[in-house]
């Protein structure tokens, strides 16, 4: 049987029989790496510091193969397929991928997801973790680990401290105590600190006794439910209700909506470690970063000798420590410095490094004007596979689609236009009425409107066709579902 990841505790320490169970936390919109990170495709499923996204690399950290338990994952349902697929793609089972009815902060979360394990391993050890950082030092990361499992494994809340390498002011910091136990690797921690000020930050590095607080804890689920009984045991009942009356759903599991919704939105530092007198911390030297911004994210890359991080069709001449990046057109830039520019498919971006703070009011000018550019790209992923807008005018819209072996649309019809469908690579099944028809490579079909139909890709390799819908009305909200494989009619 699978012990888990095993510690190297010394000879006079009984082992008990555990599991460590990595909780990945995949909510949030990512709003602060807008264009880049939108409400329906945010920051942890992009690939921003190397070819897998952060979600990847975050599960790829606490595979099965060295010993950690599947992982649990807790995000929205409006990711849940995404996660599926990515997850897929690197070869993870995940032992559960728990669907939040509404986004309630990070305490009901975790609170859930140890309901949860705790119910099928009294002993689960939780490793939490948020999907959407960045670890370049795995060595030390699992180090810190083994340090913290006799603190965790003995009931307390550990937390992990990253040593600070300068003052920021974006990070909230823990000030850590007197030692845990004789071995000096943990400590009790002294307080937990908002993000301070720069001269506040500044004296917190020149200490040497505060450390940056990584969002990630080391927790025995049961002892974490106990304390939790004690500190909000409102949040504890609602969380408990929401999952006992939850239901699994086409290998999700979703939390029922109106107990989770009565849980308190706090975070689980508010909630637990900020008040219980059982908080222990381990320093850690490690490089991370929670890329909360352009300008950290700009840090995390490799820079060449000017301090540029160039990604794409990059063409710079005299730019000195700037990060570019462009998703598809050609991105020329000259004689500038300290600057982030990015352009993706629909809107470009130009600041100053030491102003993308402020990315997320610009954020919230566009959910004001109700701009689509703040939720999502040209193109949509769905779990059958994707569509792009190519083309859109008076009275029509191109679309490219892909569809994913054996995979299918829902069977659907249009009240406001025709669609008519050429198929580009792969061999489509198409169901219109009660007819159903192959179509090949430089064939077509046309969709009346008002046609029930479906679309099926029943080869081996993908699909590509393209859509060209003509009508009155073109909105994606004209779509009636008769029948869905995916749970949406």
């Amino acid at each position: 049987m699978d012990t888990g990841f095993v510690p190297n505790l010394d000879e006079t320490t009984a082992t008990p029989s555990y599991r460590i169970h990595p909780v990945i936390l995949a909510g949030g919109s990512g709003t602060r790496l807008w264009p880049l990170s939108r409400a329906v495709h945010p920051k942890q499923l992009l690939a921003l510091t190397s070819e897998k996204t952060l979600l990847q690399e975050t599960a790829d950290r606490n595979r099965a193969d060295i010993g950690f338990a599947a992982p649990l994952l807790v995000c929205n349902e409006e990711h849940r397929f995404l996660i599926q697929e990515q997850l897929r793609e690197i070869g993870i089972e995940p032992q559960q991928i728990v669907l939040e009815p509404q986004g309630r902060n990070t305490g009901p979360a975790i609170t859930a997801a140890a309901l949860m394990l705790a119910a099928g391993d009294p002993e689960a050890i939780m490793l939490v973790q948020p999907s959407d950082h960045r670890i370049g030092s795995s060595d030390r990361y699992y180090a810190a680990i083994q340090a913290g499992l006799p603190a965790a494994m003995a009931g307390n809340m550990v937390t992990f401290g990253i040593m600070p390498t300068r003052p920021d002011t974006g990070y909230g910091y823990i000030k850590g105590g007197a030692p845990f136990d004789a071995s000096g690797q943990a400590r009790l921690v002294d307080r937990f600190v908002e993000k301070p000020d720069e001269p506040t930050a500044r004296r917190f590095v020149d200490s040497g006794a505060y450390f940056w607080n990584s969002g990630i804890f080391l927790l025995s689920a049961r002892h974490y439910l106990e304390e939790l009984k004690k500190l909000n045991p409102a949040m504890l009942e609602a969380c408990r209700k929401a999952v006992d009356a939850g239901a699994a759903d086409l290998g999700f599991f979703r939390l029922q909506a109106a107990s989770f919704a009565e849980a308190p939105s706090l975070s689980v530092d508010r909630t637990v470690m900020e008040l219980t007198d059982r908080a222990v911390v381990v320093p850690v030297d490690m490089e991370w970063s929670d890329l909360g911004s352009w300008h950290a994210l700009h840090r995390a890359n490799k820079l060449d000798q000017a301090g540029n991080v160039c990604l794409g069709d990059v063409l710079c001449e005299n730019v000195t420590n700037s990060y570019l990046r462009s998703d598809e057109k050609l991105l020329a830039v000259i004689g500038v410095d300290n600057l982030i520019v990015v352009s993706t498919d629909d809107a470009v971006l130009v600041a100053r490094a030491d102003c993308t703070d402020q990315v997320s009011a610009v954020v919230d000018r566009l959910r004001q004007s109700n701009r689509p550019e703040r939720l999502q790209h040209r193109t949509i992923y769905r779990p059958w596979g994707y569509y792009r807008s190519v083309d859109t005018g008076d009275r029509f819209q191109v679309k490219r689609l892909m569809v994913k072996p054996g995979a299918k649309l829902s069977l659907q019809k249009h009240f406001h236009r025709a669609e008519h469908w050429v198929v580009v690579c792969g061999t489509a099944l198409v169901q219109r009425g009660d007819t159903v028809t192959l179509v090949s490579e430089n064939e077509s079909v046309h969709i009346p409107i008002g046609t029930p139909h479906r679309l099926e890709n029943p080869g081996k390799v993908p699909l590509h066709l393209i859509e060209v819908q003509s009508g009155a009305y073109l909105g994606e909200d004209d779509i009636v579902r008769l029948e869905d494989s995916y749970g949406r009619a």
